[in-house]
């Protein structure tokens, strides 16, 4: 028996799902019954039937799926998989701005851990952004952890005053512009996507800046039969998948998030058996922060 094959078997045996991220490596992705970006996972984990979810990614991402799923097992298979950027905050600065700005609001990128998303009035993804700020009464806007993402949401909204502080993806903030250029100078017809979590000298380039499905969405809708692409690389494997007469190129120095590659296929049929490693939220921050995600979800319906 292969391991997918195993995997297929526990699964059943459980009635478990399998939820995997765009970042993790194409034999998980091929061995989720789901894969997205991280908060679309969540609101899947939440509507589905199954009592144990199995969650391919990062802890940020465990932690939104117990937010939104309290009653429901999630099982992360790399319990020390993490994500720099949703530490980049303190609540020191925070309070600043509250105190500095008293009609201030608090918008937190979901990419971040429950205890900053308990400080924040609402959460966003990189998809909603934009319009959940639009969206909200304040003119004053504490945007955190991502200083990137708030830079291209301060853009679009130029009526709000947002201000940042210093977080940011590595693997999107390391990325070259030269090696951008140096791929459009390889592939002059090739169109530019790029997450906006990038720096600003990679965004400065690109035809379109959008979320990982926003990326997808556009790979397959476009004309073009080239693309770079400006995100973390396990997006490739989808990209091709949907697309099979289409090239895609990546930076000549690869944007691995080293975390998201830590989960194995070994380690999901260890929690599939043992039941280990299940997500928790700590209970002093759970109504805060699930609060800031249920008002996403109105905001966002607007």
């Amino acid at each position: 028996m292969t391991k997918q094959e195993e995997i297929q078997r526990l699964k059943a045996e459980k009635d478990a799902a399998i939820l995997a991220h765009f970042y993790v490596a194409p034999e998980i992705q091929e061995a989720a019954d789901y894969i997205g970006d991280s908060f679309k996972l969540s609101r899947i984990a939440k509507d589905l039937p199954n009592q144990t979810i199995v969650f391919c990614g990062v802890s940020f991402m465990g932690e939104s799926g117990k937010l939104l799923s309290p009653g429901k097992r999630i099982l992360m298979p790399a319990p020390d998989a993490d994500c720099p950027m949703a530490h980049m905050v303190t609540r020191q600065e925070v309070e600043r701005a509250r105190e500095q700005y008293p009609d201030l609001a608090v918008v937190c990128y979901v990419n971040s851990t429950a205890e900053i998303k308990s400080w924040s009035d609402v959460c966003v993804t990189s998809a909603n952004a934009v319009k959940i700020v639009k969206n909200l009464p304040n003119r004053n806007i504490l945007f955190i952890p991502d200083k990137n993402l708030g830079r291209f949401v301060a853009r679009q909204v130029p009526e709000k005053n947002v201000m940042l502080v210093n977080g940011f993806c590595p693997i999107h903030e390391g990325m070259k512009a030269q090696e951008i250029e140096a791929l459009k100078k390889e592939h002059p017809k090739a169109e530019v996507l790029a997450h906006p979590e990038c720096n600003e000298s990679v965004l400065a380039m690109a035809d379109y800046i959008g979320s990982t499905s926003g990326i997808l969405a556009y790979a397959k809708e476009s004309g073009a039969e080239e693309f770079i692409i400006g995100t973390e690389i396990g997006v490739l494997h989808e990209l091709k998948k949907q697309n099979p007469g289409k090239r895609f190129f990546v930076p000549a120095t690869p944007p691995v998030c080293y975390d998201m590659k830590k989960i194995t296929l070994d380690q999901i049929i260890r929690v599939l058996k043992t039941g280990d490693h299940e997500a928790s939220v700590d209970g002093q921050y759970a109504d805060r922060a699930g609060a800031g995600l249920s008002r996403m979800l109105e905001l966002a319906g607007r």
